[in-house]
């Protein structure tokens, strides 16, 4: 069955007032959704630590911690919802930020969170438009179109225009000279799995936490 927006304000409205921004039957969904995210971002780190001291290339390497950060990246925004401000949907907008922080608390996830990091969800929004941006924002230097193994300390160099390096030795992933630190990525991903293979465990039920976060 297909309901209008107006349905929709209405029951965002009774969901908010009510429960705080997630209808107890239904925490099962975010805890399982949750476990998906942060369980394929771990299963690729796992993958890439097996083979980051075999003779594989910088491409498949890079490829494989550009796509755990993504998995990273979609986790985060459970718990920090992309910013949106239109009026016909406001009830729904404010369901989504009661949703995150009801998942903030029951997570353990503060703006001290690795995954909080604004730069890590907005990297994997909008891709080809930042690539764009990038491309004009830097017009003469030296440019590494290629993956490549390399010190993040490469990025430093006013004239280097790096696209997509990895550091190995200092656990560096940098992104059009961004860098992404993936450790205490892997470490915050790990935890919020395993909080979520808790709760699932427990009935698929949230903890009854102060709703402050």
């Amino acid at each position: 069955m297909k309901i209008d927006n107006e349905e929709k304000e209405r029951r965002a409205r009774i969901v908010v007032d009510d429960c705080g921004g997630i209808q107890f039957p239904q925490e099962a969904f975010y805890i399982h959704s949750i476990a998906y995210s942060s369980g394929r971002c771990i299963e690729v780190f796992e993958r890439y630590a097996n083979l980051k001291n075999e003779d594989i290339p910088p491409s498949y390497l890079v490829a494989l911690v550009q796509e755990a950060v993504g998995h990273a990246a979609a986790l985060s925004r459970y718990f920090w919802p992309t910013p949106n401000k239109k009026k016909i949907i406001a009830n729904q907008i404010e369901l989504r930020g009661a949703r995150a922080s009801k998942l903030r608390s029951a997570f353990e996830q503060t703006e001290q969170s690795p995954l909080y990091n604004r730069d890590l969800r907005n990297a994997w929004e909008h891709f080809d438009e930042r690539l764009d941006d990038y491309l004009l924002s830097h017009m003469a230097g030296t440019f590494y179109p290629t993956a490549i193994i390399g010190s993040h300390e490469e990025a430093d160099a006013p004239t280097n225009h790096i696209f997509k390096l990895l550091d190995i030795e200092n656990e560096c992933l940098v992104l059009m000279n961004e860098k992404y630190f993936y450790l205490p990525i892997y470490h915050e991903v790990k935890k919020v799995f395993n909080l979520a293979m808790q709760f699932d465990s427990e009935g698929a039920r949230l903890p009854i936490t102060n709703n402050s976060n």
